[in-house]
């Protein structure tokens, strides 16, 4: 678990960066807080960068908790973390650390999510997961809330009775919340998907590799090459999971499958090219379509206008379309190049670029709405 004990790196000048048009918001935000009827909450790899940002989204959506525990690894426990005005001590994960724990938000890594996520649930406990270690198990359901609500219909907090949902993948959530108002009106046959993900995808650490090799790239000196086996900074490279016997690495396998499985469609063509890039948290995916009935862009930007969670850079006159930095530390997906595809006849193409951020929408921001369905 030592992917535990990072800390998040101080980043500021992306924290704050103003947008270009104003998110909606999901309809499902909650505003209550502290309340003693509430359910218990447990945070598992709380002092990793996903668990802070738990604790960050738990905090701006006044989520509803009578108490909070704090989990880590033995090597993380004792240490103090601050949430909703109070310092907390961080409590090694243990077995019996879900007694009377109504909703556990994980984020430990797919190891820990397979030792500890059944005992939990075994437990009454209700697991949010955000590892890979249960999206393709069959009866578990794998949720993005603005996509595929009603695949957890029937989990309710306080009931007793536990279960384990999945958070899908960062890149399937970004690209899912852009490419689903499109697919309910005109039906994706096939979609290709070329991603560019940034540091926060794996990790901290290598949040933190990437500012110290880019320091040491301008100092001239050779870069620090411990989480990732090549230099990062001024460079992007194929992305870092492994390969699979298919050619196509885990990451971009993950696309295809959870795709399917959010979308209950076995038959729609799925395949994408994941790359990782010198950004530090949210990914950007340009998204090539093509579909069952005929969709014009127009029709396309309306569609994407009245989505949730999503809003639209699309400005053609002044060059002007989504970057990573434009939806960092934000919670909405931004879309733009939004455009016929030239390779296909009429209508029944098009092409769209994607940003999102990593952690937030990608991770933390999908398990607290997830967990707020649960309330």
């Amino acid at each position: 678990m030592a992917t535990l004990t990072h800390h998040t790196p101080q980043t500021p000048f992306l924290s704050r960066l103003p947008l270009r048009s104003k998110p909606r918001a999901f309809s499902a935000r909650v505003k209550m807080s502290f309340q003693e009827s509430a359910p218990s909450l447990a945070v598992v790899g709380v002092t990793g960068a996903v668990g802070q940002e738990f604790l960050s989204v738990l905090s701006d959506r006044d989520f509803p908790y009578s108490s909070v525990k704090m989990l880590a690894s033995k090597r993380s426990a004792g240490k103090r973390v601050a949430f909703d005005g109070r310092e907390y001590t961080v409590e090694e994960l243990t077995a019996e650390s879900f007694d009377g724990v109504d909703i556990a938000l994980f984020s430990a890594g797919g190891s820990i999510s397979k030792e500890f996520g059944p005992r939990a649930a075994e437990k009454g406990t209700i697991v949010v997961d955000n590892s890979s270690a249960f999206r393709m198990v069959d009866g578990v359901p794998l949720v993005i809330p603005e996509v595929n609500p009603e695949a957890m219909k029937g989990i309710k907090a306080g009931t007793g009775k536990g279960a384990l949902i999945a958070n899908p993948n960062c890149s399937t959530i970004i690209c899912l919340m852009a490419v689903t108002p499109l697919h309910h009106h005109a039906k994706v046959k096939r979609m290709v998907v070329s991603t560019y993900q940034a540091a926060s995808g794996a990790g901290a650490a290598a949040m933190e590799e990437l500012v110290q090799q880019t320091r040491e790239v301008l100092a001239g000196k050779p870069p620090t090459c411990n989480i990732f086996s090549q230099q990062y900074a001024f460079n992007l490279f194929s992305h870092n999971a492994p390969i699979t016997e298919n050619g196509y690495n885990e990451e971009e396998m993950k696309l295809v499958k959870e795709t399917r499985k959010i979308w209950n469609d076995t038959e729609v063509k799925v395949t994408a090219t994941c790359i990782r890039v010198p950004v530090m948290r949210a990914h950007a995916e340009s998204v090539n379509l093509q579909f069952e009935n005929p969709l014009d862009e127009n029709t396309a930007r309306e569609l994407l206008r009245k989505a949730p969670g999503v809003y639209i850079i699309d400005d053609r006159a002044s060059n002007t379309f989504p970057t990573p930095l434009d939806v960092s530390n934000k919670d909405d997906v931004a879309v733009g190049r939004i455009r016929r595809d030239v390779s296909q006849d009429g209508n029944f193409g098009l092409d769209i670029f994607v940003c999102g951020d990593q952690i937030r929408k990608g991770a933390a921001l999908n398990a607290v709405q997830i967990a707020e369905m649960l309330l």
